[in-house]
């Protein structure tokens, strides 16, 4: 991704934050992220004062999934997907839009408050529906499907989001638990895709800082072949989830992901830190499928843990190193991270493995205590790259240098 802006009809000239989607709507997911688990661990103690025919553990994944996520989601396809089509990107009026949509859900998800569930769903699908629109809108004007598999799997998030709303409302809470862990593997399926495109471009410039060359190229074999066996097991847990053939296929999927890694060892600058960092999530990915796999298969795991590894380690990892890539990328700095950026990604894997851990059987001493380690790691991790990457998103080096 470039820092290339074009001018849209809008509040954009005195407000630096809708020049850009991921200007405006990473540090809003960052925020979300942050005080999501204070809110759920420090004020409520793992409850919701709304929250009596949804399950508060359903508000919670929710909530990360479509709340979190869905911002960074937001802020990464208003950003990337007019740059891949060389398409005019939206700006000013066009973000607000979709900004005031996501505020309502989040408000009502932070209480868990069921008598607004419908009032949510509404809000929350003209989002999803509105983002879908932007990026559909930039392929017909582009007149390409080259990146139209971005298109329809937010469409498919948006038919997972009405299903959720819509079993909550008819009180089949246990259809929307196999809903939302579907809604987890569409986002690990965008991660997928997303960390496909950019690792190259990351550890090309790694290698050669000059970007006059591309020694690494991947096989695309390995580029895509997780996103499809992502999708294949999401389908199988849906349609078969008492069989044992989600569980293979998890398995097929953690292969897929310890795959990618085997053109990973670059040499010395594999140990940079966002390349690490990409590396990681893409481990963690691979680590979160085979608990999947193996507890589908019988053994002595729970596939919740599973679970666990994919948002909270994984896809947070994964969000995080997006964020702070482009976070330098699109405010014409190079690849030279603040000490924030390493510290918050310390944070995030802390965070994943406290979370994780002890529940297979290591560091068993922090049980019971480990959910609000973990949530104030992950926390900390959003938090500190607020505290770093803010006043770069507000400050772009070439909009200061244009200005001078």
């Amino acid at each position: 991704m470039t820092s290339r802006c074009l001018s849209e009809p809008g509040p954009t000239a005195s407000n630096p934050w809708l020049v850009e989607g991921l200007r405006l709507f990473f540090p809003v997911a960052a925020c979300h992220a942050m005080l999501s688990p204070l809110v759920w661990v420090a004020l409520f103690v793992f409850a919701l004062p709304f929250a009596h025919d949804v399950p508060v553990s359903q508000w919670h994944a929710h909530e990360m999934i479509f709340g979190t996520y869905g911002a960074a989601l937001a802020g990464f396809l208003t950003a990337a997907v007019p740059e891949w089509t060389d398409t005019r990107p939206r700006r000013g009026r066009a973000l607000l839009a979709l900004l005031w949509l996501w505020l309502p859900g989040r408000v009502i998800g932070f209480v868990g408050l069921d008598a607004l569930v419908a009032v949510a769903a509404v809000s929350d699908l003209a989002f999803l529906g509105l983002l879908f629109w932007y990026v559909v809108k930039a392929l017909i004007d582009r007149g390409s499907t080259r990146h139209a598999s971005f298109a329809v799997w937010t469409g498919l998030f948006w038919v997972i989001e009405l299903g959720v709303r819509v079993a909550w409302m008819a009180g089949m809470t246990d259809v929307a638990a196999r809903l939302l862990h579907a809604a987890l593997m569409v986002f690990v399926v965008f991660f997928s895709l997303a960390i496909a495109r950019i690792n190259v471009a990351i550890i090309n410039l790694a290698l050669d800082p000059s970007g006059e060359t591309t020694p690494y190229r991947p096989h695309p074999g390995r580029q895509n072949l997780t996103a499809g066996l992502v999708a294949l097991y999401a389908v199988a847990a849906l349609a078969a989830p008492g069989s044992t053939v989600p569980a293979y296929l998890a398995l097929a999927a953690a292969a897929a992901f310890f795959d990618r890694l085997a053109e990973w060892f670059v040499g010395a600058a594999v140990f940079r830190t966002h390349v690490l960092a990409l590396a990681g999530a893409n481990l963690f990915a691979g680590v979160g499928f085979l608990l999947i796999g193996l507890a589908g298969l019988g053994s002595p795991l729970v596939a919740t843990t599973g679970f666990h590894v994919l948002s909270v380690a994984s896809l947070g990892l994964a969000v995080l190193s997006v964020f702070i890539i482009a976070g330098l990328r699109h405010t014409g700095r190079p690849l030279d991270l603040p000490w924030q950026a390493h510290a918050a990604v310390i944070a995030m894997i802390a965070a994943g493995l406290v979370r994780v851990l002890p529940e297979i059987g290591i560091g068993t001493f922090l049980l019971g205590k480990h959910y609000v380690l973990s949530g104030g790691l992950w926390s900390f991790a959003f938090a500190i790259w607020l505290v770093g990457f803010v006043p770069l998103l507000k400050h772009p080096l070439h909009e200061t240098a244009r200005q001078a």
